[in-house]
């Protein structure tokens, strides 16, 4: 099998190692990937070494976390899953692999396009920058960072009952975020962007921001527009690769005064309605996987297409191509899809 294997900043490897599928374990499903999803933001953290991504390993390690692949083979006690099931998991970039039926993954439904359905646990995320900071049907959102998380956000929005406006760095993005369902769309260095959203909120303020942008800037923008007692959903590595910040990100004008709540998007979410799994603990009901089995349900009924943001297919074997484009922030550069169906 082939995976992909970053040794060190900017020295990423496609490798061969040996994968034994002759004899699985009871609970053991052999996966063959069709496509995998570059996560750009995350994915260019990593290849670019500014700083360790959380939960990741010393060097060498994997790279990648969206894989779909079809399942070829069960061990004797699977019952999640049977074989020719397409599932989306949280795997690396690799041809194939062997996983444990109790890692996550979900059974893509019938008719779901791969390029979509890769996306799945991605829009999970975007999904949770809602549920973590209690949104209600009706609110205004703000979301501060159109990338693929960002406009992930954008356009569950409209199917959660928000009234969604985009905020960009560029109007490229901006035409993305318009494509995908936001209400309205401005550049966060609009002059006249304070007026611009007291006319979209109709006066009442920016509800709840969802910060997917990384950049200090993007957060002061943030806390900035949210209105007095709203919400900042944040959902990005602030800082990351940034220089020293020239400004209190917790002023009290910023924070204290306005009686704002910063939501660090990462966890459960709090749920008035807990199921309780029948071992007499309480079971998370929009735990990740079930967030992505839902996002895939709203694909299934044609809500959700992710793939009409994809701007790049690549196959697996050019995969640093495609990470050098990221490392040089090129903007034409969006949802990005590799192909491993002939490795």
């Amino acid at each position: 099998m082939k995976i992909a294997i970053l040794h060190g900043p900017r020295d990423l490897r496609i490798e061969d190692q040996s994968l034994d599928a002759s004899q699985l374990a009871p609970d053991d499903i052999h996966v063959k990937t069709i496509i995998s999803a570059f996560k750009i933001g995350t994915d260019r953290g990593n290849y670019e070494g500014a700083e360790h991504v959380p939960g990741a390993p010393g060097y060498p390690r994997w790279v990648g976390d969206s894989n779909l692949g079809e399942v070829l083979a069960v061990g004797s006690a699977v019952q999640r899953v049977q074989v020719g099931d397409r599932i989306v998991t949280r795997q690396p970039h690799q041809s194939e692999y062997i996983m444990k039926e109790s890692a996550s993954l979900v059974k893509v439904p019938p008719g779901v396009d791969p390029e979509d359905a890769v996306y799945a646990h991605l829009y999970a995320l975007s999904s949770l920058c809602y549920r973590k900071a209690f949104f209600q049907p009706g609110e205004n959102v703000a979301v501060v960072g159109v990338g693929v998380l960002g406009l992930g956000a954008i356009a569950l929005g409209p199917l959660f009952g928000a009234r969604v406006v985009a905020l960009a760095n560029s109007p490229v993005r901006l035409e993305m975020a318009e494509k995908v369902g936001a209400h309205a769309g401005f550049l966060s260095n609009d002059p006249d962007l304070g007026a611009k959203l007291d006319d979209f909120t109709r006066g009442a303020g920016l509800d709840l921001v969802i910060l997917t942008a990384n950049p200090w800037p993007a957060y002061q923008t943030a806390v900035d527009i949210v209105r007095p007692n709203g919400r900042v959903s944040i959902v990005s590595l602030l800082g990351r690769g940034e220089n020293d910040l020239d400004f209190n990100p917790l002023s009290m004008d910023r924070f204290y005064t306005k009686g704002i709540s910063l939501i660090a998007v990462s966890g459960a979410a709090g749920y008035l309605y807990p199921e309780n799994g029948g071992s007499g603990k309480t079971v998370d009901r929009f735990a990740p996987d079930r967030a992505a089995e839902h996002v895939l349900d709203l694909m299934a009924d044609g809500n959700l297409k992710p793939s009409s943001l994809i701007t790049h297919r690549f196959h697996y074997s050019q995969m640093v191509e495609a990470y050098e484009m990221a490392f040089r922030r090129e903007k034409s550069m969006l949802g990005v899809i590799f192909d491993w169906r002939d490795a």
